[in-house]
This record gives C-alpha cells, sequence and structure tokens, in this order.
C-alpha cells in the first residue's frame, strides 16, 4: 500500500474556499465579519503571527484591527478593551496575543472574551462543551489534526490513538476531538511509565511534546498514521517532534514543515466565520 504524505496546503485551500463563500454571503447580508488582535508589549513574535493572519485575513475577504497595549498594562486594562470588543457587533472574533506579561491574569482574559467570538478556545465555556461532548469547539491547532485526518479519509472509529502531550492548548483538546470520533484514546506525558510500550500499540500516533525528533522508529508500528504537530528550531531547519525514520514506518503522515501548521492558521480564520 503506497504511503500518503498528509500534505496540510490541499487542507487548507478547502477551507479557504468555505470561508470566502461564507464572507460573501455574509457581506451580501449587509454583516460585517472582523478579526480583532490584541497584542501587550513587544513581543517580536506576537507581531509576526499578527502580521501573518492580518495578511490571511485580506486574502479571505474579512476585515481586521489591532489593539496594542503597553507593557506595563494590567489586567484590567485588556479586560476593558475585551468589553469593548464584545459589545462590537462588527466583530465577529477576538483574540489575545498569549502569553501576557506577568502581571495580566490570562485565564481572567480568556473568561473574559464572549464565547461566541473566542477564536483559540480560551474561554472555559467552551472549553468546558468540549469536554461534556456539546459541542466541537477547539483551538485551532487540535481542530487543524481533525482537519487533516478527516480529509485524507483515515479511519477513526474504534482506533487506538495515542497523544503525545497533555497541554491545555493541543494534546487535551485533540484528545477530547478523537473521543468524539470514537477512538480509544491514551494521553502520555513526561510522567508516562513503558512511553514507548503504548506508542507502539498506537494506530494513530499525534505528538505534541515539543521535542526535536522525540519519536523514534522503534516506537512505531508499521502502518501507523502519525500527525506531527512539533515545530522544533533545530540547526536542520525547521523538524516535528518524530524522526524522519520514524515516518517511513507510517502508512500516512503530516510532513513538518508543511503540515499540521498549514492548516492551523486557516482554522482560525474558519473560527472568525463560525457563527456566519
Amino acid at each position: 500500500m503506497e504511503q500518503i504524505i498528509m500534505s496540510g496546503r490541499p487542507v487548507a485551500d478547502v477551507f479557504k474556499e468555505q470561508i470566502r463563500e461564507k464572507v460573501e454571503a455574509a457581506k451580501k447580508a449587509g454583516k460585517k465579519v472582523r478579526l480583532a488582535i490584541i497584542n501587550v508589549g513587544e513581543d517580536p513574535a506576537s507581531f509576526v503571527y499578527r502580521e501573518r493572519l492580518f495578511k490571511m485575513t485580506e486574502s479571505l475577504g474579512i476585515g481586521s484591527c489591532a489593539t496594542e497595549l503597553p507593557e506595563t498594562a494590567t489586567t484590567e486594562d485588556v479586560l476593558r478593551v475585551i468589553r469593548e470588543l464584545n459589545a462590537d457587533q462588527d466583530i465577529t472574533g477576538i483574540l489575545p496575543m498569549m502569553p501576557m506579561p506577568k502581571q495580566v491574569d490570562g485565564e481572567a482574559v480568556g473568561a473574559a472574551i464572549n464565547p461566541a467570538k473566542d477564536m483559540d478556545c480560551l474561554n472555559p465555556a467552551n472549553g468546558g462543551a468540549l469536554l461534556l461532548g456539546k459541542g466541537r469547539w477547539a483551538a485551532c491547532t487540535p481542530r487543524a489534526c481533525l482537519a487533516i485526518l478527516k480529509y485524507y479519509n483515515i479511519p477513526l472509529d474504534g482506533k487506538h490513538a495515542v497523544v503525545l502531550g497533555r497541554s491545555n492548548v493541543v494534546g487535551k483538546p485533540v484528545a477530547l476531538l478523537l473521543l468524539q470520533e470514537n477512538c480509544t484514546v491514551t494521553v502520555c506525558h513526561s510522567h508516562t511509565e513503558n512511553l514507548s510500550e503504548l506508542l507502539r500499540q498506537a494506530d494513530i500516533i499525534v505528538a505534541a511534546i515539543g521535542k526535536a525528533g522525540f519519536v523514534t522508529p522503534d516506537m512505531v508500528k508499521p502502518g501507523a498514521v502519525i500527525v506531527d504537530v512539533g515545530i522544533n528550531v533545530t540547526e536542520k531547519g525547521i523538524v516535528g517532534d518524530v524522526a524522519p525514520e520514524a515516518n517511513e514506518k507510517a502508512s500516512a503522515y503530516t510532513p513538518v514543515p508543511g503540515g499540521v501548521g498549514v492548516v492551523s492558521n486557516v482554522m482560525m480564520m474558519d473560527a472568525v466565520v463560525r457563527n456566519l
């Protein structure tokens, strides 16, 4: 059976077309579609990411605006901006850039966002709905993982999925999304015993641990499906959490770069239009 390289580009293209259609329909109905991004401080990476998102909003016909607060801003300063954006009917998505300076309560900021405008599932109401199986709203990267698996027609029902990592932004929500697809899910982390043995049992591996080449060939059973969320900057360039030799044993895998990351950014745009 020929190995499938699950490139993110065709998946992203499908979603972009769906987003454009939603935006056009909204505009014809007299509705505005706008993404609001909040920056606190001068973190260069946040500004680079913001510009990347704004270029994508422009290409899709989505409006955008930015609020920049100084490094000394307080939690109340950020909450004041959130309240204004919540009340603005032209704003369909709100994204505060995380992490924020230590004096700002990030959890309070996330909880203050209108759940319907919550781009990256920072409001506990959205996370709670996902946990209870009452909704499928999650952060953009977990949704990108599922979008890729579905686009490439990877069987999920009844499969054993092993998630490597338990973060609130990837590991936990992707595990919950896989559960909703009737996978049997094992979540591994830094305290997991017999981790290699558990990975070898996986039909599907989602690697989101942030360690370059952590998953080695001896951890992968032949024919497994690998979704590599890792983006690690090394002397050899950007690499994933899965060693190339391990991918060779898979029936399907996502490349790094060019896999999950490509779809993740588009999922942010999908979030802006999800309630239209």
